[in-house]
């Protein structure tokens, strides 16, 4: 029974070698890596919405405290009012630390209204369409003809008949604005 080896090893059948069945987890690889692709890349999106949107909310804040405190940190020296269907403008002036004034521009009319808080009168003098004051113009100008009002609204003085002040007696040819501006105090055209 001497066989050779080589003769006994090509006489049995060689081993049947099948290839090893796969993973059944190597397609699923692949749409879990663009799933977390794809996540990653929401969440970048996202935070820097937010972070645009915590941004933009802090500057709304920061010009909103501007805007009612002033730039300095002080209360703000004017606060305007409009209305489209009046056609007019009302601004809220503070003078000093002590007064502040309220004027009116009455488009529609053609007026500007000027009263100081507290104060004894109210000034009113008609706009030239062409040429508006401004603000600070109607308010040093103003402000200059109330130093020169007499105490009682029937007193004459020489500038009032040269026409500078005029004591107004008939406060229909104002606006309604105007008359509830200076409802309480005497009316001098200006």
């Amino acid at each position: 029974m001497a066989m050779d080896s080589k003769e006994v090893l090509l006489m049995e059948a060689p081993p049947d070698y099948t290839a090893s069945p796969r993973l059944p987890g190597l397609p699923c690889k692949k749409l879990l890596i663009v799933v977390v692709v794809v996540v990653v890349i929401v969440l970048v999106v996202l935070g820097f919405l937010l972070m645009g949107l915590h941004i933009t909310e802090k500057h709304t804040e920061t010009v909103l405290q501007m805007t009612i405190q002033g730039l300095d940190g002080d209360g703000s020296l004017q606060h305007l009012s409009m209305t489209r269907k009046e056609r007019l403008a009302t601004f809220h002036v503070r003078v000093d630390s002590n007064t502040s004034a309220t004027v009116v521009y009455d488009y529609s009319n053609l007026l500007i209204g000027y009263r100081s808080w507290p104060g004894p009168s109210c000034c009113v003098t008609k706009m030239n369409k062409e040429n508006i004051p401004s603000l600070d113009d109607i308010t040093k100008s103003f402000q200059k003809v109330q130093c020169k009002l007499p105490t009682a609204p029937h007193q004459q003085t020489e500038e009032k008949e040269e026409g500078l002040l005029v004591f107004l007696t008939d406060r229909s040819l104002l606006s309604t604005t105007v008359n509830i501006l200076c409802s309480s105090v005497p009316i001098y055209w200006a």
